[in-house]
């Protein structure tokens, strides 16, 4: 115990002796500049959160901390590792991102820049209703049963810019007779996938990277492969309807779910659904509470 107490004392007399530094002041400047810092970097998370950097991210934190415990215990090999493949790292990561870099900066230039500066998160939040849950459903099924091909991309949180300006802009509220005329044979807009954000269709006729994994099986053609491979590299939901069997799939985390019926879908896009609005519940705790001081403020007027 006397040791933990003097550990402790001794950093509590380096943290004040820090914090009384002779000659350092804090004025206005510094404020500012710590204050841009902050939104920077607080701008910078959000679009790692957004993109497929996210993961990687995780995969980075992982790393360091093997590096981490290296260090602690005087691992040289690890640490020499580590040294030598930091630079080729860097380059790699460039050269990967290169997409998602490209509209960073993109953005930056554009008009787009400050408004998402200033936003407050609030168009962030708004998800697919349980309208457009219905929607989706009765398209799908009713597609199905006149065998007309579809692919349907449900965006999350990792945002399909990429995939999205491959296609048309549409951005239209979804609805059952939209989806069905965009997938309508002979169209101008049924080759490709429709990629749906929130209550809206915002592209049409989009490219989706293909998936190589060797265990899908060997009958599957282009649309459910496409269905799997943007899965791979987005949290994005996926419906592919069969131009051959008119059977109903779903594609998500890599994973297909073959012929299900309208009960399981409607399942799969509760459970998109309600994982959106559990993110969202600091919000709602924050404004019961704000109402309830208004009520009580009410009842003592």
């Amino acid at each position: 115990m006397d040791n933990v107490s003097g550990v402790l004392v001794r950093f509590k007399d380096q943290f004040l002796s820090f914090m009384n530094v002779p000659g350092v002041k804090i004025g206005v400047i510094d404020i500012i500049e710590i204050l841009i810092i902050s939104v920077l970097f607080y701008h910078i998370l959000i679009w790692i959160k957004t993109t497929r950097a996210w993961n990687l991210f995780k995969g980075i934190i992982i790393i360091l901390l093997f590096v981490f415990l290296a260090a602690l215990f005087q691992m040289d090999t690890i640490l020499w590792i580590a040294e030598k493949t930091f630079n080729v790292g860097l380059v790699a990561l460039v050269v990967i991102f290169q997409p998602e870099l490209r509209n960073a900066l993109e953005n930056i230039g554009g008009k787009s820049f400050l408004n998402g500066f200033f936003n407050t998160g609030k168009n962030e939040s708004e998800k697919f209703s349980d309208k457009t849950i219905d929607e989706l459903v009765r398209a799908s099924f009713a597609m199905g049963r006149v065998k007309t091909g579809a692919l349907i991309v449900i965006e999350d949180e990792i945002k399909l810019n990429e995939y999205i300006r491959t296609g048309i802009d549409v951005d239209a509220i979804l609805t059952s007779q939209l989806l069905i005329n965009i997938f309508e044979k002979n169209t101008p807009l049924h080759d490709g996938a429709v990629i749906v954000r929130g209550n809206r269709v915002v592209s049409a006729t989009c490219y989706l990277p293909l998936s190589d994994s060797m265990s899908l099986s060997k009958d599957l053609g282009t649309r459910h492969r496409a269905a799997v491979g943007v899965s791979e590299v987005s949290d994005s939901l996926t419906i592919i309807v069969s131009e051959e069997t008119g059977a109903v799939s779903t594609a998500i985390k890599g994973q297909i779910l073959h012929d299900i019926d309208s009960d399981k879908l409607r399942e799969q896009l509760k459970q998109l659904q309600n994982r959106h609005r559990e993110a969202t519940k600091l919000e709602l705790i924050k404004r019961r509470l704000k109402n309830g001081k208004k009520d009580s403020g009410d009842l003592h007027e």
